[in-house]
């Protein structure tokens, strides 16, 4: 396995087949992913079971936004959340369209699944058909930001936690077509703003657009205190950009990193999938959490 340095925690890995994973191999991988947070993968073109195979190996996988999205689904595991814009009888989909709405919160800062319990470790998003234009994914490294924080900045944070909530992002953006029983099937949960990856060691910043407050603080302060951390945090020299090649699989750490998707023509077809998994073993920050 080879890597090669894209941004001061991107790297670009050859030398192997995703399709062939033993666990010496994945405990590799782990490994590079401490180290980086985010993995580009090129020419892997793998099918769908060897995505989920390849998932499974890395750890437990969560179903995210699959729990109250039930209807009519393209990809032939519930696992994989199709990151497209594309209906399930293979129609590129009418702006107005539910999952078209649904999608543009990809477009915020984010990290998968920090609205629930246990929140996302890996993702993994393989690219099967990609626009002529846009579409690129940014990533921002939250462990960056956190080492660059001024001093009264780190002060202020230090012991702060944060109430995240599945449809805060969503609801901004007028996607807000829930009924009573799915938006109680993700109740807000809190996440401690600084915690310590328990791995390395690094401190991380966990911000992102899922926060709908922050606890023991005025709202209102409390939300722009929010939007001056992600605004921090998401500046460019903590940002890699993924300009997507049809066969790339990304891998990124949840716990560590936020990202969001770019503009680009809803009429152009775009085609990926993801698999997540779970976090196993939260920092030391969560687990002192009541309850």
């Amino acid at each position: 396995m080879h890597i090669e340095k894209l941004s001061p925690f991107a790297g670009r890995v050859t030398g192997i087949d995703l399709a062939q994973v033993s666990s010496a191999l994945a405990d590799d991988i782990r490994s590079a992913m401490d180290q980086h947070g985010v993995l580009v993968f090129p020419a892997q073109h793998l099918s769908q079971d060897a995505q989920i195979a390849f998932a499974q190996a890395m750890g437990p996988l969560e179903l995210g936004f699959r729990k109250i999205k039930t209807g009519a689904h393209r990809l032939k595991y519930n696992e994989l959340a199709d990151i497209s814009n594309v209906t399930p009888d293979g129609e590129i989909a009418a702006r107005e369209h539910t999952k078209i709405v649904s999608n543009l919160a990809n477009q915020l800062w984010h990290s998968d699944s920090s609205f629930q319990k246990p929140r996302a470790k890996y993702s993994m998003l393989s690219a099967s058909v990609v626009p002529a234009f846009g579409g690129e994914t940014e990533f921002a490294d939250l462990r960056l930001a956190y080492d660059a924080l001024p001093d009264w900045r780190k002060a202020q944070v230090s012991g702060l936690n944060a109430v995240h909530s599945a449809l805060h992002s969503r609801f901004i953006l007028g996607d807000t077509q829930y009924t009573p029983e799915q938006i109680a099937m993700f109740p807000p949960v809190v996440w401690p703003l600084v915690q310590t990856d328990p791995s390395t060691g690094r401190k991380i910043l966990f911000v992102g657009a899922h926060i709908r407050e922050i606890q023991g603080m005025v709202l209102a302060e409390s939300r722009l205190l929010v939007m001056d951390l992600l605004e921090h945090a998401t500046q460019r020299a903590f940002v890699y950009s993924h300009q997507w090649q049809v066969g790339d699989l990304v891998m990124w750490d949840n716990t560590a990193t936020v990202h969001r998707g770019r503009y680009f023509d809803l009429s152009e077809r775009r085609e990926l999938r993801r698999a997540t998994t779970q976090e196993v073993q939260a920092s030391p920050e969560a687990q002192a959490l009541p309850g």
